[in-house]
């Protein structure tokens, strides 16, 4: 007689209607379907279960599995599907940390997309690191370039920014020591190098890489499912596909200035409140941003994304 046992995991992957779960910490993988229709309450996207969604699920003798319930997230990560589409496409659950690969050539990751990523894991509580990959290919003309960028996402912003090469292993221990009993996604346009700095942290992983396109500077996707990596030095990574863009969900414009750190700390100092910080006499993140206490490139930032809000109200 089949023997019924219910369980409790972490979605691992999936693919279509599959998912790999296992019972984080441990390494036990089931393989399960979604029974019926499940939809989560409230929450409109084109996947209903993300990797690292906590589940409850049934098994039988043979080992597979049945997902009955998913348990409520600690935060999630989300986008619009495509740059153009109402749909939203929740990128992974339950993440201790997100590190946001970037590289300042070879390619250049746009700011946009930067700071995209960065207000939507202030919106949805989920810590963010920089990881300013490829610091090898970068000779003394991109020195000013550098010391911008640090400027603007470490000084003002006050994101932790690591930058590594894998070429010359470096900082890769730095890499290794944050993602010690945690769950850290890893994501970043196609071509920063995310897959080989992810093998780069455990040998025993053998992501797929690819070469940069020399005409486009532009990556090809290596990565196509969501997915669970546990690495020997200790930790869980998620690793993503390679994203285009990043459009933003759900943000009030009351709101968004708040996913913005260099600019909360100006917020309090402006004559009226609510203020959206564009035309409104008094406002102290306008003055912040003449006296360059905010970098005009992210105040720009804001700008665009204030505008794409009103734009999809």
């Amino acid at each position: 007689m089949e023997k019924i046992k219910t369980r409790t995991g972490t979605v691992i992957k999936h693919t279509g209607s599959h998912y790999m779960v296992s019972d984080l910490p441990q390494w036990d993988i089931y393989n399960c379907v979604l029974k019926g229709r499940l939809r989560l309450k409230g929450v409109k996207s084109t996947n209903p279960i993300a990797v690292g969604d906590r589940v409850i699920y049934e098994t039988d003798d043979f080992g597979t599995g049945v997902i009955k319930e998913i348990l409520p997230r600690k935060n999630y990560i989300i986008r619009k599907s495509t740059n153009l589409s109402r749909q939203s496409h929740i990128i992974a659950a339950n993440i201790d940390t997100a590190f946001l690969i970037v590289t300042l050539d070879y390619p250049q990751t746009k700011p946009e997309f930067i700071d995209r990523f960065l207000v939507t894991c202030e919106a949805y509580k989920i810590p963010a690191t920089i990881v300013l990959n490829k610091i090898d290919l970068l000779d003394e003309s991109y020195a000013d370039y550098l010391d911008s960028f640090r400027d603007i996402y470490s000084n003002q912003a006050g994101y932790q920014i690591i930058e590594t090469s894998v070429k010359e292993n470096y900082n890769i221990d730095k890499i290794q020591h944050a993602c010690i009993d945690k769950i850290v996604l890893f994501s970043g346009v196609s071509g920063v190098g995310k897959s080989s700095l992810i093998n780069s942290l455990d040998n025993t992983l053998r992501l797929k890489t690819a070469e940069i396109s020399d005409y486009h500077k532009q990556g090809r996707h290596t990565t196509t499912f969501y997915e669970i990596h546990p690495i020997t030095t200790g930790g869980f990574i998620v690793d993503s596909p390679g994203i285009r863009g990043f459009g933003l969900i759900d943000m009030q414009k009351e709101e968004l200035s708040h996913y913005f750190p260099e600019m909360v700390k100006f917020i309090d100092n402006c004559r009226f409140k609510p203020c959206t910080h564009t035309h409104e006499p008094g406002c102290a993140v306008k003055e912040a941003v003449e006296n360059s206490e905010i970098s005009a490139e992210r105040y720009i930032s804001y700008l665009s994304m204030l505008e794409e809000e009103e734009k999809y109200r």
